[in-house]
């Protein structure tokens, strides 16, 4: 096939292209084919090269991402190696399109007033401006070859499509089987576990006599589920009739993992299973009927899904008495299917540092005990991002015990510092990435691109929940074609999702249970920084690597860990994302004000960009920054979701922000003041940090027109209010604004005295989908009439200030059906000291 200079030199790049790129080509076409559906209908004056060049790619990108999703679905290792350069050429095509389309609605928008219906009227103006300007006529030609490649690239599909069905991959050695053959006397505090987890089997003296009971173990790749299990099996074996031990895979064949049980079962009866072509429903009356009335002990090692896990259930005789089963998962979803109580599921747990220790020392010196004094410390910083995984442990320490001859000091130390930067090529370390990406590949599409996109996060670095999915969503990771769709909810279920299959580790618990926060596992997280890079998903600067290769030279993510770089040889007007985690004084290092399609820009303690001309920013943090004012010049943020100014040293917001018509999420910071006009954010979800009336000791009124202006933000779920001193008219008002958010979920008041905040005792009516209320500061007399179970049938967390506590209250709060958490606190409470009941 003829291809240009550029697209042979993107193929021979792509011959080393090992990587996620099925789903990050599907991720950087799904944000496009609308932005061009856009061009098509909302534009009747393009040109008419233009618009063929626009409709033939809308149509090819279309066939593409259908393909994609098709190839997605096939493990990996089962794709032609040609199917893998398609997938990289298809994803670079995306990109150049999205820059185009970008820079165009950019030329086209800029210096422009703002129009009532921006995206559409921004494209009136196309067909006078293409007739003149270099710049769109350049934009003209790029659209052009962009046409070109996508020719070359929907004959390379067809091709790719057939052989992908014909494809029949090798069979490779799943390195998990060696869990299966460890040398007992080789392993390390195992004892422990492995007595909880026979208890748990054998919970009575007449456990033979009871029904069927089946365990879960589940945990991260990696903890030694299948070690445990294999130690369970074999101490206890000698008391079932029968037993078998069977895996059943990622990619599971169901027919031959019931003839595995079978064999396993009676392995002379059954010697010919594997010759006889049997379907699945007969083969399961044939273990039915085998185990009839017997006392068994199975075990169900590495089951990835629901679906698998039902049919093997199905081989289970209710006649089963005393029979026991283990089931091993890294889903909590499989584990809670395959368990009828949360008491018949074992948590794996990292090994602990005595342990670890223990394990580390014995593999590298052959006892438990004795370090040379000047490797303790180097041992002790390997061992900690070793993070107690016991698979980690015993690969780190293979490394530096290879060849029998003790490695140096130096060696040691290259060892550590490779630990989150690619590790080695050693056959052991390979070996354990590989069942890393067995988690990984098993993943949903849509969750792969939420994974790598924590590559962005340091080492160690405490991820919060909610930063992460509105990150997500601002990024274009967490997307819907469905208007009434709450991305934020869609957010949410992804990031449980993550967490149920393990791959995150969950950190703090909420007053709903939910989780707070996340971590990445140190060899997780050297794993998707490697396959992120790869990929060109995430550029990580962190003072590990003085420049920037060539192949990374277009940017499209910049994660800046390390103020002391150098960026000189990037490209930055490619770049859709800037996320800083320094707190060093940072002079602009990474030149913001050429990010001209920037998506997302957050920045920690770093100057701000001289230039605002971000027509397609989506999310702005400025943490720590040190000026008073915001520019006029926001207010052309028009796709502005997420903005963020807590921390910093602003008090007051310019009115040109009430344009801002897109936002979401808007945390403003307690004392800010803000215009009149604010009631017009009418697609906001989130406002944290509003201040009405006068607080603390400040001389100054502050927004006591958004007692008013607050009631038409209806689709509010999460508001934090200080409430200052007020009029008693003023406070009215703010009551019956706060009566008019039917969507509210959580409020947080900081009551001031002075503020007739009582007026709240009587006159508010509350929102029916409120979980969680903290009233804070002054005090009702006694406990509002609002606090009724059938105002409030959804209210979990309760934190209020009151006087007096009447004895006909207690029932009432009793008969909150969902109430998990109660405080009641006294006037003049410190909040920094508040304990909370159950109640």
């Amino acid at each position: 096939i003829p291809c240009s200079a550029h697209t042979a030199k993107t193929l021979a790049q792509s011959h080393t292209h090992r990587g996620p790129a099925m789903e990050l080509a599907m991720l950087a076409i799904r944000p496009l084919l609308p932005k061009l559906g856009d061009l098509l209908t909302g534009e009747s004056t393009l040109e008419k090269r233009m618009r063929k060049g626009v409709d033939t790619l809308d149509k090819e990108l279309q066939l593409m991402h259908a393909a994609l999703g098709k190839v997605a679905k096939v493990p990996p290792e089962e794709l032609d190696e040609g199917v893998k350069i398609w997938a990289g050429m298809v994803r670079d095509l995306a990109y150049q399109m999205e820059d185009i389309v970008d820079a165009f609605v950019l030329r086209v928008g800029n210096g422009s007033a703002i129009p009532k219906n921006r995206v559409k009227k921004l494209l009136k103006k196309t067909g006078r401006l293409f007739k003149k300007g270099k710049g769109l006529h350049r934009i003209s030609d790029a659209l052009e070859e962009a046409v070109g490649q996508a020719r070359q690239l929907a004959e390379l599909r067809q091709r790719y499509e057939l052989e992908t069905r014909d494809a029949d991959a090798g069979a490779s050695v799943d390195p998990r089987t060696m869990a299966m053959y460890i040398d007992m006397t080789e392993l390390v505090g195992i004892e422990e576990p492995r007595d909880e987890l026979i208890n748990m089997l054998l919970d009575d003296d007449d456990w033979s006599k009871n029904s069927l009971k089946m365990v879960s173990v589940v945990g991260f790749g990696e903890l030694g589920k299948t070690t445990l299990a294999k130690m369970v099996y074999d101490k206890i074996k000698v008391q079932f009739g029968c037993s078998a031990f069977v895996s059943v895979s990622q990619n599971p064949n169901m027919k031959k993992i019931l003839k595995d049980i079978l064999f396993e079962l009676d392995k002379d009866k059954y010697s010919g299973i594997y010759n006889v072509e049997r379907e699945e429903k007969h083969l399961i009356n044939e273990v039915i009927e085998f185990l009839d009335e017997k006392r068994c002990l199975m075990v169900i090692d590495d089951t990835w899904d629901e679906r698998a896990w039902q049919l093997i259930r199905c081989a289970f005789s209710k006649n089963s008495i005393g029979s026991r089963l283990i089931m091993t998962t890294r889903n909590v979803s499989v584990a809670e299917t395959c368990c009828s109580s949360s008491h018949d599921i074992y948590h794996m747990k990292p090994l602990c540092e005595d342990i670890s220790r223990r394990l580390f020392y014995r593999r590298i010196f052959s006892h438990e005990k004795e370090c040379p004094h000047e490797l303790v410390e180097v041992s002790e910083h390997i061992l900690k991002k070793c993070g107690g995984i016991p698979l980690a442990i015993i690969t780190i320490a293979s490394l530096l015990s290879s060849n029998r001859r003790m490695k140096t000091k130096d060696q040691w130390d290259d060892v550590l510092h490779s630990i989150g930067r690619g590790l080695t090529e050693d056959r052991n370390v390979k070996e354990m990435k590989k069942i890393l990406l067995f988690s990984y590949y098993d993943l949903p599409f849509y969750l792969k691109p939420c994974l790598l996109y924590l590559s962005i996060f340091p080492e160690d670095h405490l991820i919060m929940r909610d930063k992460l999915i509105l990150k997500w969503i601002s990024e274009g990771i967490v997307y819907s074609e469905d208007e009434e769709t709450s991305l934020y909810e869609l957010g949410d279920s992804y990031f449980n999702e993550l967490v149920n299959r393990s791959m995150i580790q969950p950190i703090g618990i909420d007053h709903e249970e939910k989780v707070q926060g996340c971590r990445v596992h140190d060899m997780v997280l050297d794993l998707i920084c490697s396959l992120a890079s790869k990929e060109n998903f995430v550029t990580i600067l962190n003072g590990t690597k003085r420049k920037i290769s060539d192949s990374q030279s277009k940017v499209r993510r910049l994660s800046v860990q390390n103020s002391n770089v150098e960026v000189g040889t990037i490209s930055m007007a490619q770049v859709r994302s800037i996320s800083s985690f320094t707190n060093d004084d940072v002079d602009q290092p990474y030149k913001v004000s050429s990010c001209q399609v920037l998506r997302v820009l957050d920045l920690e303690y770093c100057p701000c960009p001289d230039t605002w001309n971000f027509l397609h920013l989506r999310q702005l943090g400025l943490t720590g920054y040190e000026g008073e004012e915001l520019p006029m010049e926001i207010g052309k943020l028009w796709f502005l979701q997420v903005l963020d100014i807590s921390g910093t040293s602003i008090k007051e917001i310019p009115p040109s922000v009430v344009g801002l018509r897109r936002l979401m999420y808007f945390d403003v910071g307690w004392g800010v003041k803000l215009p009149s006009g604010v009631g017009n954010l009418t697609s906001l979800e989130v406002l944290k940090g509003l201040t009405v009336g006068k607080y603390w000791s400040s001389a100054e009124t502050c927004n006591h027109h958004l007692a008013k202006e607050l009631g038409n933000l209806t689709k509010l779920k999460v508001l934090r209010l200080l409430w200052g001193v007020l009029d008693e008219s003023i406070a009215k008002t703010l009551v019956e604004s706060l009566s008019n958010l039917h969507k509210l979920e959580a409020l947080d008041i900081h009551g001031e005295k002075g503020g007739h905040v009582n007026f709240m005792h009587e006159g508010l009516v509350p929102s029916q989908q409120l979980r969680s209320v903290l009233h804070m500061g002054y005090s009702f007399w006694t406990l509002p009439a609002w606090v009724d179970p059938s105002l409030l049938p959804l209210l979990s967390y309760l934190l209020i200030t009151i006087s007096k506590l009447r004895p006909k209250d207690i029932p009432l709060l009793g008969m909150l059906p969902r109430l998990r958490y109660l405080s009641l606190a006294p006037p003049s409470w410190d909040i920094s000291t508040r304990s909370r009941t159950k109640a």
